[in-house]
Parts: C-alpha cells; structure tokens; sequence
C-alpha cells in the first residue's frame, strides 16, 4: 500500500479561452471542473497505473459526494477529512497559445481539532503502508515544519518518505532527510537562492541534495525532463512532444510515476523513465493532474535516459 498525505484538497478549473488580457472581459470556450490538489493527482494517477493507494485530505459539504465518488471510481481509498469551509479553488486559464496562467487559492484555516483529525489519518497510513508521499501546501494553521515532522515520523516506522513541496515547507523537510525530495525548477532555485536554467544547474542540485541525506533526490526542468540522483549515479530523462495540451499536473503525475517504480524495486533509470512518461502524458491529456495507463506505456520507449555522473 502506498499512502499520499494531500491534505490541502482543492477543487481545479481548467478555463480555455482565445486570450487574455488583464482588465478586459475574457469569454471562455471551454471550462472543465475536477477535483484536485496535488496529492489528489499523485493518489488517482499511481491508482491508474495499477498501484494499491490511499489518500488523506480535506472535503468540504459541497464536494463531499463529488470527490468521493470519483476517488472510489479510480481505485483510491479516500480518508477525507470533512471541515465546514470551502475547499481552496485552483484556477489555470490556457490562452489559444497554449500559454497558461495559475492561481492558486489558499485554502481553509484549520482549528487544532482538524488538524489532528488529519494528524491521525497520517498515523494510521503510515502504519499500513511502506511508501509514503507528502505532497503539496498544506491548509492554514498547520505550521512550516509540518512536513519535516511527518517525515521524520515516517523514517522513525522504517518507511520511506517522499515529499514534494516547496518554500518554507521544503527548506524544513530537507533538514528531516526523507528518502526522496521532488522540486520543481522554481522551487530549487528559491530553495538555493540561486538560478537553476540548465542541466549542468540541476545535475549540482541534486548532488548537493544527495550530499544532505536525501537517498533519491529529484528536480524536474519543464521541457527540458527530470535529472534524478541516488546511490549509483545521477540520470537525466527526457520526451519530446509533438504536441502539449495541458502541462498543469504534468510534475504530480512524474512524482506519481516514480512513486509506482519504487513500489515495483525498480532501478533509477526504470523508475525515472516511468515517471518521465507520465508527466508526458498528462501533458498530452485533456485532464489535469490524471493519466490512462495505456498512454503511459505508449511513451515508456520515447523517453530517452542517460547517466550524466
């Protein structure tokens, strides 16, 4: 079993429209509403590869039965917290370039009541599971060390612990040494107060990362793919695509991916290539943050990894 802690459960819309122009009316040509937040998509896409997983997050009363049902559809077990505020709003608006732009809502302010609830749905997880992904912000009122905690608590059980966030968050969790950190290009340069533009840039992060404790440290590069660490040496996959859709949850489902590998005992470079073509392919999907298996393994062979250390 595999548990992903997405405590901060949000509700996604996907606007598509011809353009934007900030401070004139925009008409949409397409709008798409699912449920989301990023454990929410790691949780449903490591289920469509055929993984046994859990999910601990939030539900609010106007979503309850919608995130629900949907969750049991897709083969995740769903441990949902109910708290009497709205779920935070994810908005990503794609322009007819393709270009999008997010925004991101902040979600509820927990009591110390439900952030216990939650506390002790974490607990019960990790007792039931060898893999463990932290995964994305967390609700108001839990604190910056949050993470680091629950990582900790983790390694403590004799589990590994994958966490992929950023900011505060992050700086904190890497102190706990988890067997695995995933940033994203933004977050490693914020993380390092450095830029990080190139393969060269990343492929120093994640040894630096590796340096710290962290066993498997990940940091994906957008177009450019994903450069991993561990042990044996460092790679860096990649896929090129004739045609993108929808980026947004591509780096969820990369982590969802990986998270699949690892449970399978696969190496570095199998696990790193799975992950790799599911990024791809929900970037090729019209769903954020969701992948078909059967895509997934129509990629597996174009994505092209190699050791660079």
């Amino acid at each position: 079993m595999i548990t992903v802690i997405g405590f901060n459960t949000a509700i996604d819309r996907l606007i598509r429209l011809d353009t934007l122009r900030p401070g004139e009316v925009s008409r949409a040509l397409d709008e798409q509403v699912y449920p989301g937040g990023k454990g929410l998509h790691v949780a449903q896409t490591i289920a469509a590869l055929g993984e046994r997983v859990q999910l601990v997050g939030l539900v609010d009363p106007a979503h309850r039965n919608m995130i629900g049902r949907l969750m049991c559809e897709r083969g995740v077990l769903f441990h949902g917290i109910e708290v009497a505020d709205n779920l935070r709003t994810c908005i990503a608006l794609q322009d007819a370039s393709g270009q999008i732009t997010e925004i991101l809502g902040q979600g509820p302010l927990l009591d110390s009541t439900q952030q216990e609830a939650l506390l002790r749905a974490f607990r019960r997880g990790v007792d039931d599971s060898d893999l463990v992904v932290l995964s994305g912000s967390l609700p108001r009122g839990f604190s910056p060390t949050t993470y680091a905690e629950l990582a900790t608590h983790v390694r403590d059980a004799g589990k590994r612990c994958l966490v992929d966030a950023g900011g505060e968050l992050l700086r904190h969790a890497v102190q706990a040494q988890p067997f695995l950190v995933k940033p994203n290009r933004d977050e490693i340069t914020e993380w390092l107060g450095r830029p990080i533009g190139d393969l060269a840039a990343a492929v120093d992060a994640v040894r630096g990362l590796h340096a710290r404790g962290i066993a498997m440290p990940v940091v994906t590069m957008g177009a450019l793919g994903a450069v991993a660490a561990d042990a044996s040496g460092v790679r860096h996959a990649a896929i090129e695509l004739a045609q993108v859709r929808n980026t947004v949850g591509s780096g969820d489902c990369l982590l969802a991916g990986i998270t699949a590998g690892m449970a399978r005992g696969m190496n570095l470079e199998e696990t790193l290539r799975l992950g790799v073509a599911c990024g791809a392919a929900n970037a090729q999907g019209e769903e954020t943050g969701f992948v078909e298996r059967r895509a997934v393994e129509a990629l597996l062979s174009q994505v092209r990894v190699r050791r660079l250390a």
